[in-house]
């Protein structure tokens, strides 16, 4: 998490990109699809997720990862509709063609050579209507001895909520260098370094303020908060004392936005995200179908409400 690996872009990023910082080289290659994106880089933690319960289990693993879209998509808080599965097919092609040249140690081992993030990757099975049921991902010998070695950090939950690409670049650098600390600072030139950011500094500074100042008003960043030095031109990082383990048992992805009517009118009186902020809490199990299990909530909810009345 600590090398900006991913692109930024929300679109195609075919520049090569070089990255030195404390003696560590890295080059990043992109294919004709551009970079693997840190939208992309969901798939990752996804796999990662998987062998790393694997391994506290006892469980033999291997860098062939099979797993079912629909979890992979709700898991991550991705969309489950047909463009969805179009999305994930898309980042698998990104990452399989992003190739990188570094020198970085992982399980005790100094690695110069080039390689890819994800070795191939496979749709197992596919429904009649084109979506994929399961995938299988193969991942590359350096992500796979970065797992066996345990050199992989956990997430909160809410970092798949952040919408915004630097937002998450910004959370999983706080996640590396601040960790369990009380706080942690960084200069905004080589926190600009660190995100891979293409912009001018001036720009990235009001981007980062932009993200501080929802920050302060939301509290939506996870895990910890930030603020701005101006004087010092540094932004500094405070733990919240919330860390949590990323990929919990029970979670849904984004509604559909003709969702919220609809809850409306089976609880007037109440606000719909407010009903969706309980039923997130509430939630026992994935649902298969979110919309429904939602809606199943709010008439529970009123038909409670009723009775109590």
């Amino acid at each position: 998490m600590e090398h900006p690996i991913f692109s930024l872009s929300t679109k195609p990023d075919t520049r090569v990109r070089e990255y030195e910082h404390n003696g560590i080289k890295i080059a990043i290659k992109p294919s004709v699809d551009g970079l693997a994106t840190v939208h992309d880089r969901d798939i990752l933690i996804y796999c990662i997720s998987q062998l790393m319960t694997a391994i506290n289990e006892g469980r033999e693993v291997s860098q062939a990862v099979r797993f079912r879209a629909f979890d992979m998509l709700v898991a991550t808080n991705r969309n489950t509709a047909g463009s969805g599965y179009a999305q994930l097919k898309a980042a698998l092609e990104r990452l399989a063609g992003t190739r990188i040249s570094t020198n970085i140690v992982t399980g005790g081992q100094e690695v110069f050579r080039t390689f890819g993030l994800i070795e191939s990757a496979e749709v197992v099975r596919e429904t009649r209507d084109g979506r994929m049921q399961e995938v299988e991902v193969k991942l590359s010998d350096w992500v796979f001895n970065a797992i066996r070695s345990k050199e992989v950090l956990t997430l909160h939950r809410d970092y798949f909520r952040l919408r915004k690409p630097l937002e998450r670049r910004i959370y999983e650098i706080a996640r590396k260098h601040c960790g369990a600390q009380k706080e942690w600072r960084i200069g905004m030139s080589l926190l600009q370094k660190k995100c891979g950011s293409n912009s001018t500094l001036r720009e990235f500074r009001r981007l980062v303020m932009n993200i501080i100042r929802e920050d302060q008003s939301h509290d939506h960043m996870p895990d910890y908060s930030i603020g701005m030095d101006e004087q010092e031109d540094t932004v500094l990082f405070t733990n919240r004392q919330n860390v949590k383990v990323v990929l919990p048992q029970a979670v849904a992805p984004q509604l559909d936005p003709d969702v919220y009517e609809t809850a409306r009118m089976l609880a007037p009186g109440y606000d719909a995200h407010y009903l969706e902020r309980e039923w997130r809490q509430w939630l026992p199990e994935t649902p298969r179908n979110p919309e429904a299990a939602f809606l199943g909530f709010c008439r529970k909810w009123m038909q409670n409400r009723k009775n109590t009345g």
